[in-house]
Parts: structure tokens; C-alpha cells; sequence
């Protein structure tokens, strides 16, 4: 077998990669970045949404080893283990998980978290013979460090060829309560456009830091979309006197770095706790004791007159601000994310913890996005390798 160095030739949808004491730990969020924070972003950012190895290869094996890290909560039902997709020439062929590896219990209640090192885990992919372009999509809900990839055939690294979509959000666009990487909305766009994925979607951590809007602006990109909303609620950080120019301020950044590229803000799909209730939001400790995770709002409704933030206050001046500024800006777009998942979705398709989508509604959205954004007279429409 022939070992491969796991490099930025052939990891894709990682903005760094450090060198650990056991192998690489690819990140996405650089390293200057890191410095400015705490908290849940130093878990979710090292979550490998979208991350994935990319090689071609005549071997007809494939081996991975890696360390995962396991998340479970306190009380709550035991979490299944992230899944790795093996893609052929754009079709998935074979899946894996990695059982062992690093745990990490989360205490909802008192915000404590415990980690026990484990060893590292070996998977195999049997690989039909020939020439052909593999990937290899890492779980995108668990910290994933990589040991090694071994193949009984040289791997030969494949440029970038299609336009790259950067995509910032919260926990839906990294993917929440999918059941594999290449099935959460992002990714599932991503293929059906024909475009390169770099997904910066961050679980409960996309709230306006102004260190995410130098990285997008410092980062390459073709296409540009941010995701705003659920998570400013969530925190419960700001009113809306301080939302507005934070927002002006995301995208001034971003311009700095892409003047003309094509850039689209949208706003949160239709959660019914926050649609006029505003945060924070915590845990529903009724249903963690039944064994379910399930959020609940805790903010009074009556205090949105006072400037705090509901999905509707935020999803107005969110419109606002963009027709203000597409006047002078025709490469910047608005996009409701109610039109992505409204009203008579979430009677088909309730959220089951009240705030994420499962896989099938992963699929619904895409499905949106891809025609409403990619298709037609979308703002992305035309910029992809598929018309």
C-alpha cells in the first residue's frame, strides 16, 4: 500500500490544516482567526462539512485512518456516528463510519464538556479497477483528524476546474440532523449546479463576527452566499441598533475583497419558536428528560418593540438593507428563506427538535435553491458548469 501526505492538493473545503500530535486536523476557520473566539465555534468549525479528499486514482483500495471525535449530550439519546461518502466519478458508491476515536460529552445544562482520547480507526473502500476521480466526504458533524490514506495505486491530485460557491450560515447549512455529508442542502446544491463547495456553515455560530467577513473577503471565491438569522436570535447578543451596521459592516468586508462577484443574503427559514418571539433560545429540559433534544424560546415577543431581534424583525431590514444597497450594487441579491421552507413546509415537514430540518427537508431546500437561485433568472443563474 502506498501511503499519500494529506496536503491542500488533495483536501478540498478546509481553509487550514494543522499537524497534530496524531495526524492533520483540517480547519475552517484559519488559525487568526481562532484567536478572536471561544466556545461552541472551536468544536463546529473543526466539523468537516464539506470537507472532503479528492484524488484520481486507478487503485482498487482505499484505506483511511482517523481520528474522530464523538459528541453526546448529557441526558440525551446517544448520537449516531458520522458517516464518510465514498464518490466515483460523482456517484456515491460505497459508505463508512469509524467507530471509536476521541469523545466528547457536552453538559447542556451547565455548559461543561468532557474529552476522553481514543485510537485511531481504519476504514477500507473497495474501488472498481480503472482511472477514476474519488472522493472521499468526511463526516460533516464530526471533528475529523486524518492519519492516513493508503491506496494499492499512486493518487494524482485534481485541480480545481469549477466556479467555487462559498456559502457562510448556521447549523442548517453545516448540516444538522442529516444523515451524511453529501446529503446536507449545500452539498446537495453544489452537485446539481456543477460548482466547487466551500462551505462555511457553522452550528449556532453565525452571528456577524467580523472576523467571518475578512475571511470571505480573503478567500477566493466565484460565488458568494450568507446566511443570516436563526443564530443572531439564538445568542440573543443584539438589538436591532446594533444589527443594522453590523450587517453594512459584513458586507463592506466582503466587498472589499469581491467588488463585482455575485453575492446573495439570505434570510432564515420559517422556524415557528422565533418567527415573532425573540431570543434566547435554550434547551426544552421537558423533552431533554424524555430523551429527546428539543429548543424552546425564551424571549417575550413584547420586547421586539423594543428593538429585539425575531426571525421577522430580522428578516425585514435584512430586505431593507439590500434594496438600499443594490441601487448602487446589481451583483448583490435578497433571498427570504421562507421561500426555501415556509409555512405549509413545516405542516409536511415539521422541525423535530423545533429547529433544524431532517434529511428529507435537507433535499426540499436544496431542491429551492438550486431552482431559485441557480436556474432561470437566479442571481447565480449562468455561472455554473450545468445549464
Amino acid at each position: 500500500m502506498i501511503t499519500t501526505p494529506i496536503t491542500s492538493e488533495i483536501l478540498r473545503g478546509a481553509l487550514e490544516l494543522e499537524q497534530t500530535d496524531r495526524g492533520v486536523l483540517p480547519h475552517r476557520v484559519p488559525a487568526w482567526a481562532r484567536r478572536q473566539y471561544d466556545g461552541q465555534l472551536q468544536m463546529v468549525e473543526t466539523q468537516s462539512s464539506g470537507v472532503r479528499l479528492v484524488f484520481r486514482t486507478e487503485a482498487t483500495v482505499a484505506e483511511l485512518e482517523t481520528v474522530p471525535t464523538k459528541r453526546n449530550y448529557a441526558g440525551g439519546p446517544p448520537r449516531p456516528d458520522g458517516v464518510y461518502d465514498v464518490l466515483v466519478d460523482g456517484t456515491l458508491v460505497a459508505q463508512g463510519t469509524a467507530i471509536g476515536g476521541d469523545l466528547l460529552l457536552l453538559d447542556l445544562a451547565t455548559g461543561g464538556a468532557e474529552l476522553t482520547r481514543g485510537e485511531p480507526v481504519t476504514q477500507r473502500f473497495d474501488l472498481a479497477a480503472g482511472s477514476k476521480l474519488v472522493e472521499i466526504w468526511l463526516p460533516h458533524d464530526e471533528t475529523t483528524e486524518l492519519v492516513a490514506l493508503r491506496t494499492d495505486a499512486p493518487v494524482e491530485p485534481v485541480p480545481v476546474s469549477a466556479p467555487v460557491w462559498l456559502h457562510h450560515g448556521s447549523s442548517i447549512s453545516h448540516g444538522s440532523n442529516a444523515t451524511h455529508p453529501t446529503a446536507i442542502w449545500p452539498a446537495l446544491v453544489a452537485a446539481e449546479a456543477g460548482v466547487e463547495l466551500l462551505n462555511l456553515g457553522f452550528g449556532g455560530s453565525a452571528r456577524l463576527q467580523p472576523f467571518f467577513a475578512r475571511m470571505i473577503r480573503d478567500t477566493p471565491a466565484d460565488l458568494i452566499s450568507v446566511k443570516l438569522g436563526i443564530n443572531i436570535v439564538n445568542a440573543d447578543e443584539m438589538r436591532l441598533g446594533a444589527f443594522t451596521p453590523a450587517v453594512h459592516g459584513l458586507l463592506d468586508t466582503i466587498r472589499e475583497g469581491h467588488p463585482t462577484t455575485p453575492l446573495l443574503v439570505v434570510s432564515a427559514i420559517l422556524a415557528p419558536i422565533h418567527e415573532d418571539t425573540p431570543g434566547p433560545t435554550g434547551p426544552d429540559f421537558t423533552a431533554l428528560a424524555e430523551g429527546r433534544l428539543s429548543f424552546a424560546a425564551r424571549g417575550n415577543p413584547e420586547e421586539v418593540a423594543d428593538g429585539k431581534l425575531s426571525l421577522n424583525a430580522i428578516r425585514t431590514e435584512l430586505a431593507r438593507i439590500v434594496a438600499q444597497r443594490a441601487a448602487d450594487d446589481p451583483n448583490l441579491h435578497y433571498l427570504d428563506g421562507r421561500e426555501l421552507y415556509g409555512v405549509e413546509d413545516n405542516l409536511a415537514h415539521p422541525l423535530a427538535d423545533n429547529l433544524h430540518p431532517d434529511e428529507a427537508t435537507h433535499q426540499l431546500i436544496a431542491d429551492r435553491f438550486s431552482t431559485l437561485v441557480f436556474s432561470g433568472k437566479g442571481p447565480f443563474a449562468g455561472r455554473s458548469q450545468v445549464h
